[in-house]
C-alpha cells in the first residue's frame, strides 16, 4: 500500500508539472470625462454709493460697497487684474471748473480681500484716480476662483468748489 500511494503521488505530480502554466489575465478600460468652464470671468459692483457730506476744502469719503470678481474659466493660468478708474469727473450744476472735481482729487483704497476662494489675491495700493489703477489682481494660479473687497473712496474737495450735489462714476474693469 505504501508503494501504491507513492506511485499515485508521483503520477499526479508528474501530470501537474507537464500541464502548461495558467497565465494571469487583465483588461484595461480607458475612462474620459470633460471639466467644462462654466461662466467666464465676471465682476459685480454696487450700482450707487453715497459718500459723507463735506464743505469746500474738506474730504467726502465712504465705502463704495462690495466689489466681487468670479472667475469660472477653469484655466491653467487663471490670472486677472481689476482696474478702478474715474469714468467721469464729479460734477454739479453746469459743470464749470468750479463745479468739477477731477480724478487727481479722488483717492481709491481697495482694502483687504473678503471671502477669498483659491487665491492668492493681491490688493492694489491706495492712490488717486487720475488714471486707471490696479484695485486687485490674481496671478500664477490655476482653476476657478473668487474674491470680494469693499473699497473706500475719498474725494478731496477743492477750496474753490461751489456748493451742490456732485455725481461721478467709478468704473471697475477686469481682464
Amino acid at each position: 500500500m505504501r508503494y501504491a500511494s507513492i506511485a499515485v503521488a508521483t503520477v499526479v505530480l508528474t501530470t501537474l508539472s507537464m500541464m502548461p502554466a495558467i497565465a494571469a489575465t487583465s483588461a484595461d478600460t480607458t475612462v474620459t470625462f470633460t471639466v467644462e468652464a462654466t461662466d467666464g470671468l465676471n465682476i459685480t459692483a454696487p450700482a450707487s454709493a453715497a459718500l459723507s457730506d463735506t464743505t469746500p476744502g474738506g474730504d467726502a469719503s465712504g465705502s463704495l460697497g462690495v466689489v466681487t470678481v468670479t472667475d469660472e474659466r477653469s484655466a491653467i493660468n487663471a490670472s486677472w487684474t481689476v482696474t478702478a478708474e474715474l469714468a467721469s469727473s464729479f460734477t454739479t450744476g453746469t459743470q464749470t471748473p468750479a463745479e468739477t472735481i477731477y480724478g487727481s482729487n479722488v483717492d481709491y483704497a481697495p482694502g483687504p480681500a473678503i471671502n477669498p476662494v483659491n487665491g492668492p489675491f493681491v490688493p492694489g495700493g491706495t492712490g488717486p484716480l487720475f488714471a486707471p489703477r490696479t484695485a486687485f489682481s490674481r496671478s500664477l494660479a490655476a482653476g476657478n476662483n473668487s474674491v470680494s473687497w469693499n473699497p473706500t473712496l475719498t474725494v478731496h474737495v477743492p477750496a474753490a468748489a461751489v456748493a451742490g450735489d456732485y455725481t461721478g462714476v467709478v468704473r471697475h474693469s477686469v481682464a
